[in-house]
């Protein structure tokens, strides 16, 4: 038997007998299991963040548990179960990818995203819009928007374009301020994150990753500043501004050297 078969039938044993046996599992339903996914997904992003291999593996296997697990709790239900779930997704594979399976030429990404949409359109879809889940993070929500409407051609020409647009917007958003107008001031501070998410994806950046390694670097400073202050019996509440940027700037410094010296 294919090794990988064997696997995923000892994963799909496993869970048969877990249901039956384990007083945890038999008492998951798939409610309760949503919000342990939605961790488990944010612990599979850290890890290809920090592009650790091994943790990778891990949380893929953690993640392929709860899809199995999903679909146990289909079957007992007899609504659906493993095997629907994968036909499923084969039969839309082939059918979305009709450059492979079918006689439709894609000669590159942008071509084969085009025809993606608008197959989701012909299988009953009324808006390019409708496979973005409600609930899905705004910072990536924003960008699946941008990269679904840029499929029917709704989109800037060049960057300059897009960038021209962050400036006008941070405009809007300081004379809203100005204007002491906090619920203008809100949807003008959208308004210009929406489009620096836009510049990200033209300039071939995830924004979400750019801004997550971001709050990385910034907790390793301030937990390196937390340390000099301690070690050297300070007391940071009671330091100023100008002080505190001074322990900052030396914290980028030693972590700027201690990355060239690994």
């Amino acid at each position: 038997m294919d090794k990988r078969l064997a696997a995923f039938e000892r994963l799909l044993n496993i869970m048969d007998e877990l249901r039956e046996k384990c007083p945890w599992d038999k008492k998951q339903t798939w409610e309760t299991l949503r919000k342990l996914t939605i961790e488990e997904t944010y612990e599979l992003s850290d890890a290809i963040i920090k592009n650790e291999p091994k943790s990778i593996e891990e949380e893929l296997g953690d993640l392929m548990l709860h899809m199995v697990f999903y679909s146990k709790i289909g079957e007992e239900k007899e609504v659906f179960n493993i095997e629907t779930v994968l036909n499923k997704v084969c039969d839309k594979l082939i059918v979305r990818h009709p450059h492979i399976y079918g006689d439709v030429v894609a000669d590159d990404e942008e071509q084969v995203k085009q025809n993606w949409e608008q197959i989701k359109l012909k299988e009953g879809k009324t808006s390019v819009l409708q496979g973005v889940p409600n609930s899905m993070a705004p910072m990536v929500k924003a960008q699946r928007i941008q990269e679904k409407v840029r499929q029917i051609g709704f989109d800037w020409d060049n960057k300059e374009q897009v960038m021209e647009k962050v400036m006008e917007e941070l405009t809007e958003l300081k004379e809203a301020e100005q204007q002491h107008n906090l619920e203008e001031t809100e949807m003008e501070l959208g308004d210009v994150f929406f489009a620096l998410i836009n510049y990200a994806r033209f300039i071939d950046i995830d924004a979400e990753q750019a801004l997550e390694k971001t709050n990385i670097k910034f907790i390793k400073r301030f937990q390196w500043m937390e340390s000099y202050v301690k070690e050297h019996q300070l007391d940071m509440k009671q330091m100023n501004l100008a002080e505190l940027d001074i322990i900052w700037n030396k914290a980028k410094m030693a972590l700027k050297q201690h990355t060239i010296h690994n």
